[in-house]
């Protein structure tokens, strides 16, 4: 979904995918993915690809796993470094549901105000359908917020209008809060593997309260109650979805480093 934000492009090669990304003019590669055999031979043609195109050897968003996995391919050639704004939130998805004790009292209360509030309010399963107001709904929350062109949040909006032209493709499942038929909140995700879901987006229109703690609840409850634990992805570092993550008590981060050549 965020393919035309990052100038993605990619090839495999062997047994692995590769995959390249440009952010602000800046050129890297994700980790390969493949298996662990084999993965020196493909950094070096990954380290020459660099080299031939005039830019410096990069990874991003490389796993604690992998930091090792890199250094017994080649030992001493990279240095890395954590990136705590890339770090992911892993909740138990039990905590997230039930919303039980003291540490989820404030979420509790905020989930019971918007049900008493919108006591009519009707919890949607997302469909390709619903496509079409998810876009509008996006162009609105863009246009709350003053957008420009070109900028993050306008990068934001173009990757989940891809997401939604691309919905049963992707296979994602997701679901919509509505209240008079108005959509006031969307959010969507996948099982990232047999036992942990992702979640890759929530959004909630301005000034409704309780609208992110309701959509949040309702879908997890809804889509994922089979899942032992929800990941909610990173907060690039924005404050107030810092605090707002943090206030769910991950019970733990997934940690993310930048990998470059030694000099």
């Amino acid at each position: 979904m965020w393919r035309k934000a990052y100038k993605i492009q990619w090839t495999v090669e062997g047994n692995y995918l590769c995959v390249k990304a440009c952010w602000e003019g800046v050129k890297f590669f994700l980790p390969p993915f493949g298996p662990k055999e084999g993965l020196s031979e493909i950094l070096d043609r990954m380290i020459q690809h660099a080299k031939e195109n005039d830019f410096a050897f990069s990874l991003q968003g490389v796993e604690a796993f992998m930091i090792e996995w890199l250094e017994e391919a080649k030992p001493g050639y990279f240095t890395s470094k954590a990136v705590r704004d890339n770090f992911d939130y892993v909740y138990l998805a039990k905590d997230l549901i039930e919303l039980k004790g003291r540490k989820f009292h404030t979420k509790k209360n905020h989930v019971n105000s918007f049900r008493k509030k919108y006591s009519n309010y009707e919890y949607v399963p997302m469909t390709e359908e619903m496509a079409k107001d998810c876009i509008e709904f996006m162009q609105e929350w863009c246009d709350d917020r003053g957008c420009v062109k070109g900028d993050d949040l306008d990068c934001e909006r173009n990757a989940i209008v891809e997401a939604m032209n691309n919905f049963t493709v992707l296979g994602f499942q997701g679901g919509a809060i509505f209240v008079d038929g108005k959509m006031l909140a969307f959010s969507y995700g996948e099982m990232g593997n047999d036992d942990t879901a992702v979640i890759h987006v929530e959004k909630g229109r301005m000034g409704i309260n309780g609208v992110y703690s309701i959509i949040n609840q309702e879908f997890c409850a809804r889509t994922f109650s089979q899942a032992m634990y929800i990941n909610r992805e990173e907060d690039m570092g924005i404050e107030g979805l810092r605090k707002a993550k943090e206030s769910y008590h991950p019970i733990k981060m997934i940690e993310k480093y930048n990998v470059r050549l030694k000099l």
